[in-house]
């Protein structure tokens, strides 16, 4: 009953009018960037950071909120078109996606990715508002020890098991901690890891490095596949809907991957990219015609658009609930809630109800919203893909500069985040997932006070994280999590490899085309 009060209050909150116009705003804004080809949802919030300062703090977390979900709804528009996921979440879409573009099928298909991403978005919002208050309650009663038991959890899933190579997750999250170091030690007050720099004394810019990790990197990728010409685009004809025959299969196919979207989402680490693969994997798996699937099956559109889109709701239960991020784009929207002074967690239902529970409600007037959107105006916003790659690369590359510069008015951003770009284009070169590395750079903060604080309040006794039942549990999850990882990779499971050969496949059919 609490919560059903809590939405209805929240509500009355966002449907106010300049509240449904931020919100509008932000999915409008994160549908056009979905039609960008690898930027995504985190260097799209990360643009638009700068662009909020001096706003009311609910309406601008409303818009950023709303440029993550609209970024994951529009995600499939590249997969299907341009045969190229818009972020790596939609990377399942293009096995069948494109076929059916190719078959004529585009408009349907893209109608089946939309309303597939309704039903999810709806549905997990409304797990989200059930499911994080309770938990709230629940975290109520962690202290330093169970803090510091809870971010090593999340840091050892998303090392884990983002990412083919457990060394390289591991190699990523261990550079975000050692970057979350750089600055003044709030116990000694001498400067850490500065190189000298003043600059830096004041830690990294969070807003910095997602920007050059994510969009900068992003320019050079996009530039390999226009001089290549890898990009073949499918022009959006025929009737904007699918066939009755069509949405008989798709809709059980929608149900299944809300559910798995949201446990994935729901489990600090796993990701969007997870949660659709395991949703294709199953609908392989259940399918009376698994032959279909890589050839044009719709099944394989609708369960991963709409594990993508449940994911992104699963995420906001961690970072509402917990204060730890669920994946690399809450990552980024939880800096601009500490840039706003607010800290995520437990806390947060009780001391800001008003902004936490119309941030729950808008999630619902968005996803409404974006049907809107995306059904009727996605043969007009599909025509971005149509620009001249260097004007469009320009484009991203003012924006981001802009958005680096505004920050603190110093050049000197603007150096790291070119370091930073080209830091993430070599991840991507070496396959190096980049989200570990936010995850580090966001948590290493409190996860060196928290261990700071149990030990001075143990007074140095380090049995004190196997005390508490909690904190000792947590442990034990996160070795359990690593362990898991290690034994998956010695010997993956037969569906993961047989979707992996088929990724193998696609691409080469793509090639010899």
């Amino acid at each position: 009953m609490d919560s059903l009060q809590g939405i209805l209050h929240g509500l009355s909150i966002a449907a106010t009018p300049t509240h449904l116009l931020y919100t509008l705003i932000g999915v409008f804004i994160g549908t056009m960037i979905s039609h960008l080809p690898g930027i995504g949802p985190s260097a799209g919030i990360a643009l638009l950071i700068p662009v909020t300062f001096g706003m009311d703090p609910t309406s601008a977390l409303m818009m950023l909120t709303g440029i993550y979900y609209g970024c994951m709804y529009g995600g499939a528009v590249t997969a299907i078109l341009l045969n190229t996921p818009g972020d790596a979440a939609a990377v399942m879409t293009v096995l069948d996606g494109y076929p059916l573009a190719r078959k004529g099928r585009a408009a349907a298909t893209l109608a089946i990715a939309a309303t597939s991403s309704f039903i999810a978005g709806m549905i997990g919002v409304t797990l989200l508002s059930f499911v994080a208050a309770p938990l709230a309650a629940v975290a109520l009663h962690f202290g330093p020890t169970e803090y510091f038991a809870l971010i090593c959890f999340a840091l050892s899933t998303a090392s884990a098991l983002t990412g083919e190579s457990l060394a390289k997750g591991m190699i990523s999250v261990f550079l975000g901690l050692g970057l979350a170091t750089v600055g003044i030690d709030l116990q000694s007050g001498l400067p850490r890891f500065t190189l000298g720099f003043t600059e830096l004394q004041d830690r990294i810019n969070f807003l910095v490095v997602v920007v050059g990790l994510f969009a900068i990197s992003e320019v050079g990728r996009m530039v390999e596949g226009t001089l290549g010409g890898t990009l073949h685009t499918v022009r959006v004809e025929g009737k904007l809907w699918f066939s009755r025959d069509e949405w008989r299969r798709a809709r059980p196919a929608a149900l299944r991957g809300t559910f798995v979207g949201f446990l994935c989402g729901a489990a600090p680490g796993l990701g969007g990219t997870l949660a659709s693969m395991l949703s294709y994997v199953l609908e392989k798996k259940i399918s009376r015609h698994p032959e279909e699937f890589g050839h044009g099956a719709i099944e394989g559109v609708a369960a991963p658009e709409a594990a993508t889109n449940a994911d992104t709701c699963g995420a906001f239960v961690h970072l509402l609930a917990l204060g730890v991020p669920g994946s690399g784009s809450t990552a980024v929207i939880m800096g601009a809630f500490i840039m706003y002074g607010i800290q995520p967690g437990p806390l947060l239902f009780h001391t800001q109800p008003d902004l936490v529970w119309g941030l729950i409600a808008s999630m619902y007037i968005g996803n409404i919203m974006l049907l809107l959107l995306n059904l009727p105006l996605v043969g007009i916003l599909s025509r971005i893909l149509y620009v001249p790659p260097g004007v469009l690369l320009s484009l991203i590359l003012v924006i981001a500069s802009a958005g680096v510069y505004s920050f603190n008015s110093d050049t000197f951003d603007l150096y790291m985040a070119l370091g930073f770009g080209v830091l993430g284009y070599a991840f991507r070169k070496l396959d190096i997932p980049k989200a570990p590395l936010l995850f580090g750079l966001i948590l290493g903060h409190t996860l060196e006070q928290s261990f700071r604080q149990a030990l001075t309040i143990s007074n140095g006794d380090p049995t004190v994280f196997v005390r508490s039942p909690i904190a000792a549990g947590l442990l034990l999850c996160a070795c359990i999590s690593v362990g898991a990882s290690i034994w998956s990779r010695r010997q993956p499971p037969k569906a993961f490899q047989e979707t992996q050969e088929q990724l193998s496949d696609h691409q080469l059919a793509e090639e010899r085309h």
